[in-house]
Formats: structure tokens, C-alpha cells, sequence
């Protein structure tokens, strides 16, 4: 295997990693309000705790913590995937980055507006005073889970479809390509789909009664993802959807996403935390492998068959060489936190840890 392809893969895994990870993120943000109830039985915060973290603002009968409790001690930590992610491509594939991030600005523009709202209201939502404020600032929590996972899926969808480039190599997306039907049917899976991993993270990190409670809305949030990806997919046999390179091994990840579905299904409808949320995970992750892989060598095509293949978009050997070195230190760095925030925050919430928001 090449240096170059070794890169790509980096690329992707990072990618990947972030979808799994702060995938969870948008989907708790998603659901704060169905699944916002007290881990000990009430409709507030963690009454025992509500000293602890600036929860107090916002403890009795309106608080809702529940499903913020789970990703507490994980929130903004996730985001060092995006991070590295962003790293990688502007130093690896600099050729890629000018065209992708100028081509799909508006997209880009929206998901960072999501990132920041999300994030802010999480973290002020605990410091406001009075019903009403809880309620636009849990609004916005809401809205900034889901403008992301939205756009992401929309950014999947243009990938796989094709973009319309230009002489220069250039291209811009309009509003027809964002909501055609395919790239549609994309976003509205990513859309249910990372709701339902953060219905199954909440289910693996919270009490037994807001377990069983994420099961049922997982469940429901996978048929939604699961009816949204099938009309990509009919759309994609009958000639308006994907456009792929290598048509055996997208039709291989294809299949592995389907089973992932269906595994991710049935485990919430038997009540299987773990294998749960495994298979969501795999759900997550397998979107990226199929951009990736389906497309190989190319990293972005136009539906006319011409693209941007991976010699013309990376940057040159001595440079790889030399990121190489940094590759070797940063990710096993990146790894060996994230298992340690795991690992110390391991259990349900209200066991291990006081309430945070």
C-alpha cells in the first residue's frame, strides 16, 4: 500500500471516527426533548446534584437533563476528531481541500453555524433563569444537532452522486443539486440515523426506565432512517442516485450498511444496549467507507465519469514524509484520550459522575 492511500485512509478514519463520535452528539442534542427526563424518575435535572456543574439553574420539574447527562463528560471532547480531520486534508491533500471546501461552502458554512448554537446553548441553557429561556435555549440544542447531521448527509449525497465541475476543476453547488431527490433521501438518513445513535448511546449510558424509553424512539428513528436510505438506493438502480467508480464494493458497503440497519433494529427492539449501539456505530461509520472505497481512486467525481483521483490531490512524497512523523504521534495521542475518557466515565450516568448541564 502506498504512502498516499495510507493517508486516504487516515483521511477517512478520522472521518469515520468523528461520525461515531460526535454522530452521538447531534443525535442526544436531537432527542433533548423526548428523552430530557430526570435519570431518577422525575421530568428535571438531578435534584441530588444540583450544586455540582451549574445544574442547579436548572433542577425541579422543567430541567430534562437526562439525555445531556450521557454525553456530558464527552461533550466538545469529540470534536478533536474534526479537528484532526481538518488537519489531515489541508496538510495531505491541499488540491482537495481548496476544491471541497470552496465547492461546498454554503454546506460547510451551515454545519459550523450548527456546531457553534448547539454547543453555546448546551453550555448556557444551565445558567438560564425562567421557563421561557430554558425553552428557546433547548430549541436551539435541538436545532444545533440537527442542521449538522443534516448537512453532513447532504455532503455524503453530492459525493456520491457527483458534483458538476468545472474547466478549471472548480465547482459550486446550487440549490437544485442540494435538494434533488437523492442527495435529499442522504440527508434525511444521516438525519434519523445519528438521532437514532444518540437514542442508543443514551440507552447504553442511563438509568433502566430512560433506557427502555431510547429503545422505543431508536427503533422508530431507524425505520425512518431505514425508508429514507432505500429511496436513495431506488433512486440509485433506476439511474438518478449514486454514481460509483467501483460498483461491486460499493454494492459490498451497501450491504454491510443494510445489516447494520437491521442488527441496529432488532437490538433495540429486544432491549440489547450494547449491541445496540455497536451497530449504530457501524451504521455511522460505514457512509465514509462507502464514499471512500466506492470511489477509489477518485476522492470526487462528476457525473460525467471525469474526477479528482488521489495523485492530483495529494501533496508531494518529501511532504508526506515529513507528516508522517507528526501522523505517528498525534493519533495514538488522539486514541489513547478518548479510551481514557471512556474508561473514567465508564457506567451510567448518575453513578459515576454528578450531573453537568
Amino acid at each position: 500500500m502506498s504512502l498516499q492511500t495510507l493517508w486516504l485512509a487516515l483521511l477517512g478514519l478520522l472521518l469515520a471516527g468523528y461520525f461515531v463520535l460526535g454522530g452521538y452528539d447531534y443525535g442526544v442534542q436531537m432527542l433533548h426533548g423526548r428523552l430530557g427526563g430526570d435519570e431518577e424518575g422525575g421530568d428535571g435535572g438531578n435534584g441530588g446534584n444540583r450544586g455540582s456543574g451549574g445544574s442547579g439553574a436548572v433542577g425541579g420539574p422543567t430541567g430534562r437533563n437526562g439525555a445531556l447527562d450521557a454525553i456530558a463528560p464527552f461533550f466538545l471532547g469529540n470534536e478533536v476528531w474534526l479537528v484532526a480531520f481538518t488537519g489531515v486534508l489541508f496538510g495531505a491533500f491541499p488540491h482537495l481541500e481548496g476544491t471541497l471546501l470552496s465547492g461546498l461552502y454554503p454546506l460547510i458554512v451551515a454545519i459550523l453555524v450548527g456546531l457553534v448554537l448547539g454547543n453555546a446553548a448546551v453550555q448556557l441553557r444551565g445558567r438560564a433563569r425562567g421557563a421561557r429561556a430554558r425553552r428557546v435555549w433547548s430549541a436551539l440544542i435541538v436545532f444545533g444537532g440537527a442542521l449538522p447531521a443534516l448537512c453532513w448527509g447532504l455532503v455524503l449525497g453530492l459525493l456520491l452522486h457527483g458534483v458538476p465541475r468545472r474547466a478549471d476543476g472548480g465547482f459550486r453547488i446550487g440549490p437544485g443539486a442540494v435538494f434533488s431527490p437523492f442527495v435529499s433521501a442522504c440527508g434525511a438518513t444521516t438525519l434519523f440515523l445519528f438521532a437514532a445513535h444518540g437514542a442508543g448511546f443514551v440507552a447504553l449510558r442511563s438509568a433502566p426506565h430512560l433506557a427502555a424509553r431510547a429503545h422505543r424512539v431508536g427503533a422508530r428513528l431507524l425505520r425512518g432512517a431505514a425508508a429514507a436510505g432505500s429511496l436513495a438506493l431506488l433512486l440509485t438502480l433506476f439511474g438518478a442516485g449514486a454514481s460509483m467508480t467501483n460498483r461491486t464494493t460499493s454494492a459490498v458497503v451497501a450491504a454491510l450498511l443494510l445489516s447494520a440497519f437491521a442488527a441496529a433494529w432488532w437490538s433495540f427492539a429486544r432491549g440489547h444496549r450494547v449491541r445496540a449501539f455497536a451497530a449504530t456505530c457501524c451504521a455511522t461509520a460505514l457512509p465514509v467507507l462507502l464514499v471512500g472505497a466506492g470511489h477509489y481512486p477518485y476522492l470526487l467525481i462528476s457525473s460525467a465519469g471525469q474526477g479528482l483521483d488521489i495523485g492530483h490531490a495529494v501533496t508531494d512524497a518529501a511532504t508526506l514524509r515529513i507528516l508522517s512523523g507528526f501522523g505517528v504521534l498525534v493519533v495514538p495521542l488522539i486514541l489513547a484520550y478518548q479510551s481514557w475518557s471512556w474508561w473514567a466515565f465508564r457506567g451510567r450516568t448518575g453513578r459515576r459522575h454528578p450531573s453537568y448541564f
